[in-house]
């Protein structure tokens, strides 16, 4: 059987980049006054999604679910038959009641939450909105109560984070989050790249944390944790919790946001954003490994990549 017939096609639908947190790490923290796409836009490639056989929708921003029409955005890719509708969200407009309900009764399938710290005092930081974390949490606590099941995580793996991440991945286990991504930080332009050196931290340190995050998912039974943008060097035995590998394996994705369209997301990403060093040579990983952003490259050098033999 041909593998490629199986995959599904993903395409992530920007409405914009307005956001309600302000993260310091931000890919998109330079684009913040682009203009968001209107509703009619939206609706108009929604049913080109459609068209295109699209089996999921992920609706992102910025922060999409802050837009009044977000409801309605989600209700009618549901109505047109699109299998899955998802967004990734910091999660606050959750903390109302009302308005959570309203979103999960729109047909939404599934809410990627994004967990920066493990409590306020990280997490308000890095987003520099004050309350995000308290009112992230009380999301997740809102839609517990209204039975919505499919609650997934995501943290961006920082210098000022990276310690912490054994105890963020004990908080995804007290809310019993059952599929988590530990995303090491994309400095290729944005809020990363302009602090470059308070921001992104060595591979070497952030994949020791970054394995102990995994480790604990599977210590609770949750087998689907997986890290994001890293050499398989530094994950020998954790092949199966690559999110690339998976993705490979999976989806056709593009991207579509005001500024770009991308109809190839992870060919394009192995062609600019990351890459691999001549010391890369003859590793055993050689074909199924990414690299490492060309960015951390440029600025770090390439001596802590170590083939696999």
């Amino acid at each position: 059987m041909n593998r490629n017939a199986l995959k599904k096609t993903k395409i992530v639908i920007f409405t914009g980049y307005s956001c309600n947190n302000n993260c310091r790490f931000c890919i998109n923290s330079n684009k913040r006054e682009l203009l968001e796409k209107t509703t009619d836009e939206l609706i108009k490639e929604i049913y080109l999604a459609k068209k295109r056989k699209a089996d999921i929708i992920e609706i992102i921003g910025g922060e999409s679910t802050i837009r009044p029409d977000y409801a309605n955005l989600v209700s009618v890719a549901k109505k047109i038959g699109i299998e899955e509708v998802l967004s990734a969200t910091n999660g606050r407009i959750f903390s109302d009641f009302t308005i959570a309900k309203k979103i999960v009764d729109c047909g939404i399938d599934g809410l990627i939450f994004s967990v920066h710290g493990h409590n306020s005092k990280t997490h308000d930081y890095l987003t520099r909105s004050r309350g995000s974390f308290n009112e992230l949490i009380k999301g997740i606590e809102n839609l517990k109560k209204l039975g919505f099941k499919r609650i997934n995580g995501n943290t961006t793996i920082v210098k000022p984070n990276m310690r912490f991440l054994p105890r963020i991945a004990e908080l995804y286990a007290k809310y019993k989050i059952r599929n988590v991504e530990y995303i090491f930080v994309d400095p290729t332009y944005g809020g990363a790249y302009d602090n470059f050196e308070e921001f992104v931290p060595k591979i070497s340190k952030a994949s020791v944390f970054m394995r102990k995050a995994i480790d604990i998912g599977l210590k609770h039974g949750y087998d689907q944790w997986k890290v994001r943008y890293v050499p398989l060097c530094y994950f020998k035995g954790y092949e199966r919790h690559i999110s690339e590998i998976n993705e490979r394996n999976l989806f056709f994705t593009e991207h579509w946001a005001p500024d770009f369209k991308n109809t190839d997301a992870l060919a394009s990403r192995q062609m600019i954003s990351r890459k691999k060093t001549m010391r890369c040579k003859g590793c055993s990983r050689y074909n199924a490994c990414e690299g490492i952003w060309s960015e951390y490259i440029k600025r770090y050098g390439d001596s802590e990549l170590k083939p696999v033999k």
